[in-house]
């Protein structure tokens, strides 16, 4: 009914609305005073004091010392209240799980890595979730229960309608119909699952190169090949999660790839992929190639040949760069991004050298020529996105004063 508390236009709403540009303003800003953020939303000195007091009340600002160095009394400043909530987020792959937990305000309060080596899992996946979950809560000072959200990074996609995890063959122990009934048991707080590439640009859209930008692809390019893909500013992912699974995509220059998924690999990433560096690198003569993981040897290639200015580096990097553009044309033709922003520790490495030779190759292929940018967010960027991800929807609801 019209009028009553809650509804549009009510005092109450109007106050909420007026709180969290507020503290929208403190995150964005850091601390500011009492005049500042009256003038940043227009309110009256009054109006802004009272909403300080409700907030500080409500335990989501405190006051952080004042003003100085300008003419007048020093003014009280305040800020957003860094133990109003916490939220965690977890980057699994085979190797490993990283966790992490972040405050309100988004900064990392403690972290923690359990190694997962192995075809089979030492440990059953909730045990291995747990034990990395607590670690980083330990590392915090905290306990479990003061985590408010957690997001999981993994590779693939858990298929809404069965959920299962799907795309991720290569992931030990986490295909089991019943692992998220058993995952949302042993923890106490809500739990969100979301494709480890997706995660890679919910990070750069907030905090690197895709700010401000609503539609943009993100490839990556680490231990697997994939694609992020936003739209109108949201995640687009596909009927069963596995919208941007580029790997799999069938392309010029390599043998027609069947049984996909039961390969884990097709012909994309077959083409351009982490591991298809190094035999590229001993096809043009390299010497001293490094031994170890597919991507951290790649890393270490395209590196050196970005630095280097010699008729071998030069032809690594082209080659490779047309290879990267091959699948990047079929994409771009379909979506006409804005946007593309280069991820993953393959593409990091080559850096502006091989953005410049990817993006001229592109021009080449493709009618439709989105920008290319190098990611920003290079300090893992999965994790990274996680807690960004657990932080928004955390915000959301203690940020929330109407009720």
């Amino acid at each position: 009914m019209a009028g009553t508390a809650g509804t549009p236009g009510t005092p109450r709403v109007l106050r909420a609305m007026n709180d969290r540009a507020a503290l929208d303003l403190l995150l964005e800003h850091g601390p500011l005073s009492r005049t500042r953020i009256g003038k940043l939303t227009g309110l009256s000195k009054p109006t802004a004091s009272q909403l300080l007091a409700r907030l500080e009340a409500a335990g989501l600002v405190l006051a952080s010392g004042t003003s100085e160095g300008r003419p007048g009394p020093n003014a009280q400043l305040y800020e957003v209240n860094p133990a109003a909530a916490h939220a965690a987020g977890l980057d699994v792959t085979p190797q490993r799980i990283r966790a992490a937990v972040a405050d309100i305000t988004g900064r990392t309060v403690g972290s923690y890595e359990l190694p997962t080596p192995g075809r089979r899992p030492a440990q059953p996946v909730v045990q291995q979730v747990t034990d990395a979950l607590d670690g980083a809560v330990k590392a915090a000072g905290l306990a479990r229960d003061d985590v408010h959200r957690l997001v999981i990074g993994t590779p693939g996609a858990f298929d809404p309608g069965t959920g299962r995890l799907r795309y991720a063959s290569h992931l030990p122990g986490w295909h089991s119909p019943t692992l998220l009934d058993e995952l949302a048991a042993a923890l106490p707080m809500p739990v969100e699952y979301e494709n480890d590439v997706n995660l890679a640009a919910v990070a750069e859209q907030r905090l690197g190169a895709a700010r401000g930008h609503d539609d943009f692809v993100l490839l990556w390019n680490q231990e697997g090949l994939g694609a992020a893909l936003v739209l109108g500013g949201r995640l687009h992912r596909g009927f069963t999660g596995g919208a941007g699974e580029v790997g799999f995509l069938p392309v010029p220059g390599t043998p027609l790839v069947r049984q996909v998924t039961r390969a884990n690999s097709g012909g994309y990433q077959e083409l351009a992929g982490a591991q298809a560096v190094p035999d590229l690198a001993h096809q043009l003569g390299y010497k001293d190639i490094p031994s170890g993981p597919y991507a951290e040897v790649a890393a270490a290639l395209l590196r050196r040949a970005a630095e280097e200015d010699t008729v071998q580096a030069r032809l690594l990097l082209q080659t490779y760069a047309t290879r990267l553009a091959t699948g990047l044309a079929s994409l771009v033709s379909v979506l006409d991004p804005e946007l593309v922003v280069l991820s993953g520790a393959c593409l990091a490495a080559g850096g502006e050298v091989l953005r410049g030779l990817v993006q001229a190759e592109l021009e080449e292929l493709a009618a439709s020529r989105p920008r290319l940018l190098v990611g920003n967010v290079t300090e893992q960027p999965v994790l990274r996105g996680a807690l960004e991800s657990a932080l928004a929807a955390t915000r959301d609801e203690v940020f929330d004063t109407s009720r």
